[in-house]
């Protein structure tokens, strides 16, 4: 309890919290597609080190995160969109107190184990990257909820603030005109896929080979009416493929190297 003490007073002020959580399904089912009516959380990922979090602030949650305590990177974000807000941004970034109990270096400084910090990030040329993007956030509550480490991964700076947004931007035309004007729910679920190489070369966290993004919109009766993804390579300058939900999962599986499942497999 009193190094938890030390964390939590040397940390960033913030009401942000990383609620831990054992069951997605049973703590926060609301940011996942429920086709047929069954709650489905991406499949594929299991072992100790993934850890499950419901991302709140003012003790709301606002979307969830699976995130990987040996990458010290998301393994992806899940919200639903409701609809574009245009909410400011933060630009304040945070660690999460509950996802581990820090240790003291020999200075006293407090290093945090399982999760990224700021100073990783610093001069390594790379951007915080979104999962769960603020651009596309439904509150103000939710866009800086979106400004914690457990939800970013290392991106490519072009790559960052020039396709991948562009992306998010048509995904938001897609999903408001085919899901939310003609009635439906929307969800998406945003991941990346752990390349080979480090920030800085220290080896504390891992580079995405690449990001991608999965959406599935569903009737009042929870049946998939719309769905699609994208992938693209984490460089610069790189292009993003528009494609199905089915052919994606296929490109993850390869770079996986596992069987992965979005939304069931029945979006």
């Amino acid at each position: 309890m009193k190094l938890l003490s030390v964390v939590l007073l040397l940390l960033p002020l913030s009401l942000c919290l990383a609620v831990v959580v054992d069951d997605f399904t049973e703590s926060c089912p609301g940011f996942f597609a429920n086709p047929y009516h069954v709650v489905s959380p991406p499949t594929g990922f299991t072992g100790t080190q993934y850890k499950r979090i419901c991302q709140t602030l003012n003790n709301k949650a606002e979307f969830a995160t699976l995130y990987d305590t040996t990458y010290r990177i998301p393994v992806y974000s899940a919200y639903r969109f409701t609809g574009l807000m245009k909410c400011n941004r933060l630009d304040k970034w945070h660690t999460e107190p509950e996802l581990e109990v820090g240790m003291q270096d020999q200075n006293q400084k407090t290093c945090l184990v399982n999760q990224a910090e700021n100073g990783d990030y610093k001069y390594s040329g790379y951007d915080r990257g979104h999962l769960a993007p603020v651009f596309l956030a439904t509150s103000q509550n939710c866009a800086d909820a979106t400004f914690t480490l457990t939800n970013a991964a290392p991106q490519a700076a072009m790559f960052n603030r020039n396709t991948w947004m562009r992306t998010e931007k048509s995904m938001n035309d897609t999903l408001t005109k085919s899901c939310l004007n003609v009635g439906l729910s929307a969800f998406v679920v945003t991941g990346v896929v752990p390349g080979t190489g480090t920030l800085k070369n220290e080896g504390r966290v891992r580079i995405p080979s690449h990001f991608w993004m999965a959406f599935c919109c569903l009737d009042n009766n929870n049946i998939s009416k719309h769905s699609g993804a994208y992938i693209g390579e984490n460089i610069n300058n790189a292009k993003v493929d528009n494609l199905d939900r089915q052919v994606l999962e296929n490109r993850l599986n390869s770079l996986y190297g596992r069987t992965v499942t979005l939304f069931g497999g029945r979006c």
